[in-house]
């Protein structure tokens, strides 16, 4: 079966990260981009072969592109995905998904109306040690999965950022930039159906007016509760805890947290930082282009533990670590040889082996709704009741 004709719409920091995966893995073939930095388009050409155009449209026109990579700003993701689907194309959409259920909705219509498949990703549920702790709750070999903690401390609101991506009405924040990836694990982990949410979100740092912080705990239809905490703030560090390795799968310096606080506190001014950010990305005079092999971890996004009845599973970047009655084991994973090729693999079963994917419109909507509970209930300072949930899907075999 021929590659997947891919066209990216978005040259940005989604991009950047994906280019690893999505110019080695040979299923997928990067033929026609758009941005509206056309340095970046023009470095796109150079580098892939594909053809620069000239406008989000002409892009989506384009016979030769079969799928649509949406990795355009937050606000932008609605649009974008009505405009691929009423040109017949498939979409993969960065997450998160969109700022509203309205707008999710009005994806998942444009698509079913225009026989085009949606899948929204990547969140770090594609991991495969996530897809292997699931297959182990799944077996019943343990019991029922009764309680998930979900961890992650980073410097992410200190890094180069862009305004919008600052205030919280325009899709800024991490819990609309980064709780995706806990409530995917979660959600896939505890039976995909959140009933209800409690939250608390902080918001501590004048000069950085979004959300950096929250703590949840979500009670699953299932009988499952999860906690989930994130902290963006940029002092403590859980990946220590991931056996000193990165989110990215590659070991971490154990002073990047106050290397990139140092940065901040070193920047001019808006206008400067969001250079910064610009210049390290795909096409800039800082980019740095991922060199050798595939890290012999996965990527992670923060200690999990999801307690079953009869052992306690550890996500680790190589693995599935079981604690049972019999001590403890690492069921591990054989290395990759291309970095997050689990996308790829999701996009490939449904676009040649014609599957469903996990990550669908419905499935994501009921993430976002997740996500958008978190700020509504620590706004309000009640439990959030929740109606447009999804059941995980069945596993592949």
């Amino acid at each position: 079966m021929q590659p997947i004709k891919l066209g990216v719409l978005g040259l940005g920091r989604a991009f950047t990260l994906m280019i690893p995966t999505l110019s080695k893995d040979q299923r997928i073939d990067l033929v026609a981009c758009f941005d509206t930095n056309a340095g970046a388009a023009a470095a796109f050409s150079k580098a892939f072969g594909g053809i620069a155009h000239t406008s989000a449209d002409a892009l989506c026109a384009d016979p030769n592109v079969e799928w649509i990579y949406v990795a355009t700003p937050h606000q932008l993701h609605e649009e974008h995905v009505r405009l691929a689907a009423s040109h017949g194309k498939h979409v993969l959409v960065e997450k998160p998904m969109a700022l509203s259920l309205t707008e999710c909705s009005d994806m998942r219509m444009a698509c079913e109306q225009a026989g085009t498949q949606l899948i929204v990703g990547h969140s770090h549920s594609f991991n495969a040690p996530v897809s292997r702790a699931r297959s182990i709750i799944e077996s019943g070999r343990f019991g029922r999965v009764r309680m998930i903690q979900a961890m992650n401390f980073t410097d992410f609101l200190y890094r180069p950022r862009r305004p919008e991506e600052l205030d919280t009405t325009k899709g800024g924040g991490v819990v609309f930039s980064q709780a995706a990836h806990q409530i995917d694990i979660v959600r896939l982990l505890a039976g995909g159906e959140v009933s209800s949410v409690y939250a608390r979100t902080g918001n501590w740092d004048q000069q950085r007016p979004t959300e950096g912080a929250y703590t949840a705990i979500l009670n699953f239809r299932s009988g499952a509760f999860a906690s989930v905490t994130y902290n963006g703030y940029g002092f403590f560090d859980t990946d220590p805890w991931m056996d000193g390795i990165g989110e990215m799968g590659w070991p971490k310096n154990t002073n990047t947290h106050r290397l990139t606080r140092k940065k901040y506190l070193i920047t001019e001014d808006e206008i400067g930082e969001a250079r910064r950010k610009a210049n390290r990305n795909f096409g800039g005079p800082d980019y740095e282009p991922a060199l050798g092999n595939a890290p012999a971890a996965f990527q992670h996004f923060g200690p999990v533990v999801a307690c079953c009845e009869q052992a306690d599973l550890r996500l680790t970047p190589y693995g599935v670590e079981i604690h049972d009655i019999d001590g403890v084991h690492l069921d591990a994973l054989p290395p990759q040889a291309v970095q997050r090729s689990e996308v790829v693999d999701e996009i490939w079963s449904v676009a040649r082996e014609g599957m469903a994917p996990t990550h669908s419109g419905a499935w994501s909507m009921a993430t976002m709704e997740v996500c958008l509970a978190i700020l509504d209930s620590s706004k309000k300072g009640e439990a959030i009741i929740l109606e447009h949930q999804a059941a995980v899907p069945a596993i592949r075999l």
